[in-house]
Formats: structure tokens, sequence, C-alpha cells
């Protein structure tokens, strides 16, 4: 299909730019995937799935027009052409100037993992998480893995295609005492085959159903967590839910130009503590949100956002760049053939610092400890946020103490980057997908431990 396409693309550029316009594009997506899921002790979902299509878009005076279709025929690909162009005849295009090819190295392929070890996983989390504690009552176990190939043909002359494989795994476990219910969660996974659990792969599970299951059984056992005025050390081990929550949208410049982000005309400006820099970079190797080439066929890439404090720039796709004369920085991301790209990160995180994390709660007579966040809620405009702690402590003279639960933050990204006063040498990931304008994306975040001298903790007494 994909050389169907590659003979095609000539003609259905010409015919899409007929009437004009900066940019057109063909985006061709070929996915399959595998999802397996077990609760109550039986796998209740196995879904197997393959969605091929193509989108043909056209940025004509920076605005998006746009068309998708799973009937992969000439026909139907120049009649798409031409209804998106609302014009009939030839235009101008460029063809052969570049290409490119990228290909997920993995050692071992989702076809060649037979499914039966594939349900040995889940069933050997679940058996391990509900061993865990008797209070463990309730127990969901996903397995999900995809390949996808993407083809982008565009009329600067410019034709990418990329490979991508990714296996994500995560367990949820609920603990119920008879009176209060609290629920865990662990996942893992990226851009890697099967070799993710390695031939002994029972450390992995064993790990990831474990963490859960504790962490659901230690909520059942926190005490309730005070109100107040908060310093917080967050773990290394909480990933980087709130660097990418709470900064890393409002350094997406769709949102940034359009006066959606508190962060819109600071670069240049200080706008956290010298100890914090900033990184999107979609060229990691084996990350949730990594990838050889995004979804526009930009290659992957590093980008400083925040260096000492400073703020560098932003994420651009093309269109976004477009606009300000500038390049795609790779953050070109769609959820599939049926969407037009946006911005959108890949591996977020704040680089590690010099400090030894032991001694930052040490240095700490009196704050909370998060090693792991929940959901929350980011207004991206002025940067207030709230996030649920899933698992956290008290710090109390330098000593953590006992766990509590029911405790939200409450905060500004800005202000919580600008009171950073400790960056440990650690950096702990977490896995995630992201989800902006009704379109999700894989993603990774990272970051050390940190200190921010204060923040408010939302609690029940």
């Amino acid at each position: 299909m994909k050389d169907f396409i590659k003979e095609s693309a000539p003609y259905i550029l010409s015919t899409l730019m007929s009437g004009g316009g900066e940019y057109g594009e063909i985006f061709f997506e070929d996915l399959r995937s595998l999802t397996l899921t077990l609760e109550d002790n039986r796998i209740e979902k196995s879904l197997r799935g393959r969605d091929c299509g193509v989108g043909i878009r056209l940025i004509k005076n920076f605005k998006t027009y746009y068309g998708f279709t799973s009937e992969i025929t000439f026909e139907n690909l120049i009649k798409l052409a031409k209804t998106v162009a609302k014009s009939e005849g030839d235009g101008v295009i460029s063809v052969g100037k570049r290409y490119l090819s990228g290909k997920v190295e993995i050692l071992i392929d989702p076809d060649d993992f037979n499914i039966s070890k594939k349900k040995d996983i889940l069933f050997r989390a679940n058996d391990i998480s509900r061993s865990f504690d008797s209070s463990i009552k309730q127990v969901s176990v996903t397995l999900r893995d995809v390949k996808r190939d993407i083809l982008i043909v565009n009329s600067l002359g410019e034709m990418t295609e990329d490979s991508q494989v990714r296996v994500v795994f995560f367990v949820e476990s609920v603990a119920n005492d008879g009176e209060n219910l609290y629920r865990g969660y662990e996942a893992t996974g990226g851009t890697i085959g099967y070799e993710l659990f390695n031939e002994d792969y029972v450390n992995v599970i064993d790990y990831v159903a474990t963490k859960s299951a504790e962490r659901a059984v230690l909520g059942l056992k926190a005490k309730p967590a005070p109100a107040g005025s908060f310093t917080v050390v967050m773990s290394s081990e909480a990933g980087g839910t709130m660097i990418h929550e709470a900064v890393g949208h409002g350094l997406e410049a769709d949102l940034a130009n359009n006066g959606l982000s508190v962060y819109a005309g600071k670069i240049g400006e200080k706008v956290a503590s010298e100890l914090v820099t900033v990184v999107d970079d979609g060229a990691i190797k084996g990350k949730n949100g990594s990838f050889n080439f995004d979804d526009e066929g930009v290659p992957a890439q590093r980008k400083v956002l925040i260096e000492k404090g400073i703020l560098k720039g932003y994420m651009y796709d093309r269109l976004s760049a477009m606009k300000e004369g500038r390049e795609s920085t790779g953050n070109g991301r769609r959820d599939s053939y049926k969407n037009i790209p946006i911005v959108r990160m890949t591996n977020t995180y704040i680089e590690s610092g010099r400090d030894n994390p032991y001694d930052i709660i040490k240095d700490t007579k009196k704050g909370v400890y998060v090693v792991k966040m929940g959901g929350g809620q980011v207004n991206t405009v002025n940067g207030d946020f709230v996030f649920e702690i899933m698992e956290g402590y008290l710090i109390e003279n330098g000593e953590i103490t006992y766990p509590i639960r029911g405790a939200t933050l409450l905060g500004n990204g800005p202000k919580a980057l600008e009171d950073i006063d400790a960056v440990g040498y650690d950096l702990g990931w977490a896995i995630g997908t992201c989800g902006k304008d009704g379109q999700r994306a894989p993603v990774s975040d990272a970051q050390p431990t940190v200190r921010i001298k204060r923040l408010v903790l939302g609690g029940t007494v």
C-alpha cells in the first residue's frame, strides 16, 4: 500500500495544490494493535485491531483544510484532494527533494511473542497483586502492543517513512478494609518490543504488580492529610506529571501563540529557578513518547525549553512554525489519520541537578513528600493547577514519618518552578497518554527529586 501511495503522491498533491496554498500533505497510517485486559481473575477483553487510512491536508493562508478516508484507491484519493482544495486542475509542487526512513529497533516483535505468554503476564500480575495483602479486592491488568507504520509525502518534495512499535503494561489494584477504598497504580513500557519483560520477565511483572498493590494498601493505612501551606519534596519516582501538565502544555506554540499560555511572549525572560532546565526530547531511545519522525515527517529532536530558569523557546509543529517564520521542532503529532496534527509533547523532563536526594529530605524541617501523583487539572492561561497525591508522606524534622491520604496539591506552574530550591541528581521516568483537543498521544515525563519552597496542600484535617 505504501508503494501505491508513493507512486500516486505527485498526482494527488498536484490536485491538492490546484487552488494554491503554502503546504500540502498526504499522511498514510497502518496501525495494528492488541489489547488484553484482565479483571475479576479472568481475561475480560482481548481486542485485536487494524486501522489503515489516509489523511490529506492543505494549509492555505495559515488555515487548515482536511479530509480522510479508509478507502485507499487512486480515484478516491484524487476526489478527496479536490474536495479539500475546493478546486480542480494542477498545482505547483516539488518532487523527490528528500527521502527519509526510520524504524524502531526491537529485539522481540509483538507478533513473535506467543499470545499464551502475553496472557501469562496478566495472570501472574493478578496473582502477585492479590497475594500482597488480604485487603486487595480488585485488580485490573492491561497489556497493549502497537505496531504503527506511517508515510508522509508533502508538496515540499519530502517523503518520510517511520515504523514504530510500543508495548505498555499497567496494573491497578483496589484495597478495601470494609469501610474505605483506595486505589494503587503502576505502569511501564515505551517504544520497545517484548524484551521489556526479558527472557526472565518475572521481575518487571512482580515490580509493577507489587508497587500497585503496595500503594493501595498504604492508602488504607494512611492518616488523613493535613491542610495548609507546606514545603513539598517531589520524589523522582513521581515522574514528571507536574512538569508535563503544569508547565509543558504552556510551552506548546499553538497555545502560546493564541494567548492561551502563561508563558506567551516571555522568551528570554526568567520563568523558573536557575536550578531548573526543562527539555522535550522525542529522540530518546525506548521512551513512550519517542519516534524517529513526527506525524509531519520532521525528525525527532531535543529541545531545551527552559535553560537555567530562562525561557528559551516553545515546541512547534509545521503550522505554528509557519506562522512565526520558524522551523518545526518535531512536535507535530496526531491520534490517527483521521486527525490533523497538532503541537504535542514527547518526552518532557527537568534535567538532573547536583543535590543528594537524601539530603534534600534531611534538610526539610516540615513538609510533604510526594512519591506518586494522581490525576489533576491545569489552567494553561494562568498556570494554576490542582493535582491528586496518590502516594505521599509527611516530613518532620528531616525524616519521612507517616503516609497521608486524601491530599491534593494546589499551586501555580511558573511560581512552583521559581520556588524550586533543590534539584537531585536522580531522574525518574513515568509513562502516560496525553489528551489534547480530543486527541491522544503516548508520552513520557520525568524529573529528579525536587523541593518546592511552598505549595498549598488540600487535606481533610
